[in-house]
């Protein structure tokens, strides 16, 4: 067998990424990095930019861009911070938490389509990755400390 994993997961990890952004824009009208923030806002709660901008990888200015157009499209209420300072705090609308849920369970359902045509069990996919990504994510842990 040839070890060609890392390589492999890479080049899946990217044509996932790029059908992905294709569905969201055709069905959805919105890009796969606008739904990932959208996405993140949701699973983060009330945040801030500064959050969603280290939960993305990018600049704070570019989520302040993009959060300024989520919240012109009604996808993304932007407030300022109780607390004061600079800080903005993000939450989904309604109609940002509409396009996130159908969003979600359509590339989901491609998802899974495409895993049973692997002929893969989605079931032990998904607890293969969430054991990867656990053990990813304590052993950053570990390095941190």
């Amino acid at each position: 067998m040839e070890r060609n994993l890392s390589l492999n997961l890479h080049v899946l990890t990217a044509r996932l990424d790029r059908a992905g952004d294709r569905i969201l824009r055709a069905e959805y009208n919105v890009s796969y990095s606008r739904f990932l923030a959208l996405t993140l806002v949701g699973e983060l709660g009330a945040s801030t930019q500064r959050a969603l901008a280290d939960a993305l990888g990018v600049t704070e200015p570019s989520v302040s861009r993009m959060t300024a157009v989520l919240a012109a499209e009604g996808f993304l209420d932007v407030q300022p911070d109780p607390a004061g300072g600079h800080r903005r705090q993000l939450s989904l609308t309604n109609k940002g938490k509409q396009l996130v849920a159908s969003a979600q369970q359509g590339l989901e359902d491609r998802l899974a389509a495409l895993v049973a045509h692997s002929g893969v069990s989605y079931a032990e996919y998904a607890e293969r990755t969430a054991q990867l990504l656990a053990t990813f994510d304590r052993l950053e842990r570990e390095r941190t400390k």
